[in-house]
């Protein structure tokens, strides 16, 4: 797991029938008070545990987990991991959250078709993404957190609950699966999505001061063009309608 800059660091996603979605750590160590951002696929869990443990970080310091959206690639082990953290926290936006609280996994799988494709593959039951959430993040919200400080935006379009963590002082963007490498974006044909949303997501983002770009799947980028984000919203325009 390398660290990206200090107080984040990196697990890659390990795919296979599905993508599993990177998660990032945040938070300098020293602090007592870290973060997990996402967790990624159902089975994934052990894996992600190990990563961390192999970087010498203890497993005490981690207080929550933040979610950038709710999709089975991002939130698939999270039972997993709340095994390992008995009191650890969980933060959704309010649009997600509401439905995580009440067992409702539309934001989840996000069709009916994708439902029953993972329930099959990974022998899950309707009602296993049932959860409390401690926290909902508000777009515009500041988290000093781990001795950092992040800003949250609600960047809808993808999902109707994602939330990006924009660091200033080290010019950090984890924007979940809005915007990738490559000048690919987040698909917005599932449940929640808006393609409309998802271009003044976009445009919203493009706004920032980003040197590094951690999005959900993909390669990390550094040295990020600073039109990057413009550029790939004015791309994707003509279908985001």
């Amino acid at each position: 797991m390398p660290e990206i800059s200090k107080g984040v660091y990196f697990i890659q996603g390990q795919d296979e029938f599905i993508p599993d979605s990177h998660i990032y750590i945040i938070g300098e160590p020293s602090s007592q008070d870290l973060s997990i951002v996402d967790t990624g696929l159902t089975g994934k869990g052990t894996y992600k545990i190990q990563s961390i443990k192999k970087m010498g970080i203890e497993l005490s310091s981690i207080k929550r987990i933040i979610m950038t959206h709710t999709h089975f690639d991002h939130i698939g082990c999270l039972s997993e991991i709340k095994k390992q953290f008995p009191d650890i926290e969980v933060w959704v936006h309010k649009s997600e959250a509401e439905l995580l609280e009440k067992g409702d996994e539309r934001a989840v799988y996000g069709m009916d078709e994708l439902k029953g494709m993972c329930q099959m593959q990974y022998g899950l039951k309707t009602g296993a993404f049932r959860f409390k959430v401690d926290y909902t993040p508000e777009d515009e919200e500041t988290l000093e957190i781990g001795n950092m400080v992040w800003k949250v935006l609600h960047i809808p379009g993808h999902s109707m609950g994602g939330i990006a963590l924009y660091n200033a002082d080290a010019k950090i963007l984890i924007p979940g699966d809005v915007v990738y490498a490559d000048y690919a974006i987040g698909r917005f044909d599932l449940f929640g999505a808006n393609a409309r949303a998802l271009k003044e997501s976009l445009l919203k983002l493009s706004e920032l001061d980003v040197d590094t770009l951690l999005p959900g799947h993909n390669r990390i980028v550094k040295g990020l063009p600073a039109t990057y984000i413009k550029e790939t919203a004015k791309m994707w325009a003509p279908y985001l309608t």
